[in-house]
C-alpha cells in the first residue's frame, strides 16, 4: 500500500500544483469564455491521459520517448507564448491577443495532465501482472494506496486553487509564472534527453549534463514548487488576522470575518497536504525501502567500440544476468538478459523502465521484480514495449552470442546516473 501511495504522490505532485495554480489564475482573471478554454484543456488532458495509459501498457504501438518529446515541446512553446500574450498592455490591446494567453494556458493544462496521469492509471495494470485477479489482498492494498495518493492530490489541487483566488492578482500573477517556469525547467531537461536518446541532434555535453542533473534532482523541483504554495499559504494566513476591511454594519463585518475564516481553513489544508506529501516522499519512502540489492554486473564475453558481446554460455541458466557499458562520460549503462522459460529465446532490455527509471530489476524465487514498485515482470514479455517492462534496446543473435550495439545503449545514457 505504501509503495503506491508514494508512487502516486511523486508522479502527480508537480502536476497538482501547476494545475491548481492554473485553475486559480483562470478563475481569478478569466472571463467565462476564457475559463472555458482552460477547462476544456483540462478535460482533453484527462481523456488523452487514459488513451496514452492504455496504449502504453496494453500495446507496443507507442514509443514513450517520442510521445513525451512532443509533450515537452508543446509545453515549452505554450509556456513561452503564454508569457508573451499575458503581458498586460498586449493582452488588453485587442480581444484576439487577449484570447491567445488562455489558449496557450489550456495547452499547458493538456500537457501537464497528459504527461503525469498515464503513469498512475497504469498502476492497476502493473499490479495485475503479478496478482492476476482484482480480489487479491495485495491488489486491494495497492489500489488503496493509489486512491489515498489521488485523494491527497485532489485536496491539494483544491487548496492551491482557493488560495491563489484569495491572494489577489499581484501574488497570483507571480505564483503562476514561477510554477510554470519550474515546470518548464523540468520539461526542457526531458526534451533534451529525448533529443539525445533518439540522436535527433549530435551529442552535446551541456545538454546532457543539464538533463541528467534535473533528472537526478527531480524531487528538488517538486519541493520548490511546493514551498512556493506553502509561502503563499502562510502569507494569506497571517493576512487573515491583520486585515482591516471596512464594513457598514455588523452583518457586513460578519461576512468579512467568515470570508477570512474560510481562507484560513484552506491555508491550513494546504499546509497539511504539503506536510503529508513531504512525509510521503521522504519518511514513508525510507520506511518502505526494500533490502533487495541488485546483483553485481557481470563481465561480458567481449566489448569493443561498436558492440557488447554476451555468449549464450553465460546466460543459458534461466537466471537474471546484468551487464553494462561505460560511456565516455563515465556513465554505467546497464542492461539485463534472461533466458525465457520453456523457450530458446532471451528477454533483453535496459536495467531501467519508462515508469520507474533506472532503479533496476532483481530476481526472487525465479521471478524478475522491479526494485522500485515491486511489480513482478512477465518474463515472456521482457523485450517488448509497455508497462514496467525494461526499456527495449536493439540487439542481434549471431554465432551463439547476443550482440548489443553500443550506439543503442548510448541512446539511453541519460537514463542512468
Amino acid at each position: 500500500m505504501l509503495t503506491y501511495l508514494i508512487l502516486t504522490t511523486r508522479a502527480l505532485m508537480m502536476a497538482t500544483i501547476v494545475s491548481g495554480a492554473i485553475a486559480g489564475y483562470t478563475k481569478l482573471k478569466g472571463e467565462k469564455n476564457q475559463r472555458n478554454i482552460v477547462y476544456a484543456g483540462t478535460i482533453i488532458g484527462f481523456i488523452a491521459s487514459f488513451v496514452i495509459a492504455y496504449f502504453r501498457n496494453a500495446t507496443s504501438l507507442i514509443d514513450s520517448a517520442i510521445l513525451n518529446g512532443w509533450i515537452y515541446a508543446i509545453s515549452l512553446i505554450s509556456f513561452v507564448l503564454f508569457l508573451i500574450f499575458s503581458i498586460k498592455p498586449l493582452s488588453e490591446k485587442n480581444r484576439a491577443t487577449g484570447f491567445l494567453q488562455w489558449l496557450f494556458l489550456g495547452l499547458i493544462s493538456i500537457t501537464v495532465i497528459a504527461y503525469a496521469a498515464p503513469e498512475v492509471w497504469g498502476y492497476p495494470y502493473h499490479v495485475l501482472l503479478n496478482e492476476k485477479t482484482v480480489i487479491s489482498t495485495d491488489f486491494l492494498l495497492s489500489m488503496i494506496g493509489m486512491l489515498l495518493g489521488l485523494t491527497l492530490m485532489i485536496v491539494g489541487f483544491m487548496a492551491t486553487q482557493k488560495i491563489l483566488i484569495s491572494s489577489g492578482e499581484k501574488i497570483c500573477n507571480i505564483v503562476i509564472r514561477l510554477e510554470l517556469l519550474i515546470n518548464a525547467v523540468v520539461r526542457l531537461a526531458g526534451f533534451f534527453s529525448v533529443l539525445l536518446q533518439k540522436k535527433i541532434i549530435k551529442s552535446n555535453h551541456m545538454m546532457f549534463t543539464y538533463s541528467v542533473y534535473v533528472k537526478n534532482h527531480g524531487d528538488l523541483f517538486i519541493y520548490i514548487s511546493l514551498m512556493i504554495i506553502v509561502a503563499v499559504s502562510v502569507i494569506m494566513c497571517v493576512k487573515s488576522y491583520t486585515q482591516r476591511e471596512p464594513y457598514k454594519n455588523p452583518a457586513g463585518h460578519r461576512k468579512i470575518l467568515a470570508k477570512w475564516r474560510n481562507i484560513r481553513r484552506w491555508c491550513a489544508t494546504s499546509l497539511v497536504v504539503s506536510l503529508l506529501a513531504l512525509c510521503t516522499m521522504t519518511v514513508l519512502e525510507k520506511m518502505n525501502e526494500t533490502d533487495a540489492a541488485l546483483s553485481p554486473i557481470e563481465d561480458a564475453t567481449a566489448v569493443d567500440d561498436e558492440n557488447v558481446y554476451v555468449s549464450f554460455d553465460l546466460v543459458s541458466d534461466g537466471h537474471l544476468h546484468r551487464f553494462a557499458y561505460e560511456s565516455e562520460n563515465g556513465v554505467i549503462i546497464r542492461f539485463i538478459v534472461i533466458k525465457k522459460p520453456n523457450s530458446s529465446s532471451y528477454g533483453i532490455g535496459l536495467d531501467a523502465c519508462d515508469v520507474c527509471g533506472e532503479t533496476g530489476y532483481y530476481e526472487k524465487d525465479g521471478q524478475v521484480v522491479c526494485n522500485l514498485c515491486d511489480v513482478v515482470m512477465n518474463i515472456s514479455t521482457i523485450g517488448f514495449k509497455g508497462g514496467c517492462n525494461p526499456i527495449v534496446i536493439p540487439y542481434e543473435i549471431e554465432n551463439g552470442q547476443i550482440i548489443v550495439p553500443v550506439s543503442g545503449l548510448l541512446e539511453y545514457e541519460s537514463e542512468f546516473k
